[in-house]
């Protein structure tokens, strides 16, 4: 099974993205293999890869991400990419899970009221590993 996670990059963070994204994507080679496995390298925090084009970037990324049997998308940060990315997947009737730390902030409607992928908030990375589990059964 080929994996694609999204996650906010260049976007905003917060003191656990880091942590918690690591954790995530080796959690999610239990369950096939993570194209975007290389977006858990700390020096692409905050402002991604600099060594390829803008576009060379996105055609990669979106190859990727057809090509996946499913997508799983980290969205307790705000990341156009990741709403961009999760739009494509729904688009191309892909398997979505969307995983958030559990916050006051409100989710946009555009993820939170799509019936085309689910939906879970966590409290902990356990409870995020849980949610994975249940999705990938």
């Amino acid at each position: 099974m080929k994996i694609y996670y999204a996650m906010s990059i260049s976007g905003e963070q917060n003191s656990d993205s880091d942590k918690t994204n690591t954790t995530l994507i080796k959690y999610l080679k239990n369950f096939g293999e993570v194209l975007t496995e290389h977006f858990s390298n700390p020096d692409f925090k905050g402002i991604g890869e600099t060594e390829i084009s803008n576009k060379a970037i996105h055609n990669r990324d979106i190859n990727w991400l057809l090509s996946a049997d499913a997508v799983v998308a980290e969205v307790s940060n705000v990341s156009l990419g990741v709403g961009y990315e999760i739009g494509r997947a729904v688009e191309h009737k892909k398997k979505i899970l969307c995983i958030r730390k559990k916050s006051e902030k409100r989710l946009s409607a555009m993820i939170s009221g799509c019936e085309a992928l689910t939906l879970n908030e966590y409290t902990s990375v356990v409870e995020a590993k849980y949610f994975i589990d249940k999705f990938f059964q």
